[in-house]
C-alpha cells in the first residue's frame, strides 16, 4: 500500500509542477498612448525651443505607429525618416547613434540598412523599461541635435517608464 500510495504521490505532485508552467503568460510593459504622445509632445517642444521644426514618432515593441506629429514648418521628409528612426531604434535595441558606429565595426549592420523601415541617421531612441525594449522614439528636423530632443521627450516620462 506504501508503494501505490508514493507512486500516486510523486505523479500528483508531478502533475502540480508541470502544468502551472505550461500555462504561464508573458508579463510585460506595453506602452501607452499618453505616455507616447508626452514624449512626441515634448521632443517637438525642445526642438522648437532650439530653433529647429521636426517630426517626432513613436513606435510600440511591434513597430506600430502609436503617435506622429509635425511641427509647422518641418520638412516633408521629416515625418518618415523619424518613424524610421524609431522603429530602427526599437528592432535594434539602441540609439540610431550607436548603430551607425557599429557600422564600421560590423558589416552586418551597413547590409541591414536594406531591410524595409531600418535607416541609418541619428536621431532614433529606444524606449525601456530596465532592459525591455517597449518602444522606440525619432525626431528628424534638425541639423545633429535629434536625439537631445528625443532624450528630451523621454526625461518627461522617466518616472512611468520604471
Amino acid at each position: 500500500m506504501s508503494a501505490i500510495f508514493n507512486r500516486l504521490a510523486f505523479a500528483a505532485l508531478c502533475c502540480a509542477i508541470a502544468a502551472p508552467a505550461g500555462a504561464q503568460l508573458v508579463e510585460r510593459k506595453d506602452l501607452s498612448y499618453a505616455v507616447a504622445k508626452t514624449i512626441a509632445e515634448n521632443a517637438l517642444e525642445d526642438c522648437k525651443a532650439r530653433g529647429y521644426a521636426v517630426a517626432a514618432v513613436v513606435v510600440d515593441r511591434g513597430g506600430n505607429t502609436v503617435v506622429a506629429l509635425r511641427a509647422d514648418n518641418a520638412s516633408v521628409h521629416t515625418m518618415e525618416n523619424a518613424r524610421r528612426k524609431a522603429y530602427t531604434a526599437m528592432t535594434f535595441k539602441m540609439t540610431t547613434g550607436d548603430f551607425i558606429k557599429e557600422m564600421a565595426t560590423r558589416p552586418v549592420r551597413r547590409e541591414q540598412t536594406t531591410l524595409p523601415n531600418v535607416i541609418a541617421i541619428d536621431g532614433g531612441v529606444p524606449i525601456k523599461v530596465g532592459n525591455d525594449v517597449i518602444g522606440g522614439v525619432g525626431v528628424s528636423g534638425s541639423p545633429g541635435v535629434d536625439e537631445p530632443c528625443v532624450n528630451a521627450g523621454l526625461d518627461k516620462v522617466k518616472a512611468q517608464l520604471q
